[in-house]
């Protein structure tokens, strides 16, 4: 019996050629239980160093119960080194200080309170990948099809089909013509069942706008 094109209950979704486990490369969904992170089906990360706690590892700062969330789409690719620095790490930059004392002294916490309260959620989009070490900030909205490069340091939106690059993180290009965006963004093709992206491989794979066209107007018209 042939293995399944993605297997979804899979902790390690890699196997090298001689068929072992390569151990280094996780689907997310499978390995964080973490109630202010969402992740999508197929995103994975990968990282050079032993793991114990995937949801520390990604997001160091996201505590159970925090304001915020960290909300992941499907078929992402992270590298080693990803962080997502949510608003829980932020410190009041309005005030005449930035020094938390409200955490080392709950006698203060009152006046801390509300802005620790402040949480802004982080979305990150489907199909997105993000290279070795790049830092996302707080409240930062990522769209579908992003490619985020290695050492980036991304503080603000990022539009979908965008490549955003270094510190602070800004959009150097559209992946695509408009033309071809739109096309994506009606194939939507992380929310089609397995099979029918299994057969789209050949068109995703490919820079073939025609196919891309032919395959929306099947599958969207």
């Amino acid at each position: 019996m042939p293995a399944p094109f993605l297997d979804a209950t899979a902790r390690h979704p890699l196997r090298l050629p001689g068929g072992e486990i390569y151990k280094n490369t996780v689907w997310l969904a499978n390995v964080i239980e973490h109630p202010n992170i969402e992740v999508g089906a197929f995103t994975y990360y990968d990282d050079f160093d032993p793991v114990e706690d995937y949801a520390k590892r990604i997001a160091p700062y996201l505590r159970p119960g925090a304001p915020e969330r960290l909300i992941i789409g499907k078929f992402g690719q992270f590298a080693h080194g990803t962080r997502f620095i949510t608003s829980s790490a932020d410190h009041p930059k309005h005030w005449f200080t930035t020094y938390p004392f409200g955490i080392f002294d709950y006698g203060v916490m009152d006046i801390f309170g509300p802005e620790f309260a402040k949480g802004r959620d982080t979305v990150i989009g489907n199909d997105v990948w993000i290279g070795r070490d790049a830092h996302i900030m707080p409240g930062v909205t990522i769209g579908d099809g992003v490619i985020v490069g290695s050492g980036a340091i991304v503080t603000r939106d990022v539009p979908a089909w965008s490549v955003v690059a270094g510190n602070p993180g800004r959009v150097v290009r559209r992946r695509f013509p408009g033309a071809v965006c739109a096309l994506l963004d009606r194939l939507a093709w992380w929310d089609l069942p397995l099979e029918e992206i299994r057969a789209l491989v050949p068109v995703l794979a490919s820079a073939d706008i025609a196919a891309l066209e032919a395959e929306v107007a099947r599958l969207r018209s």
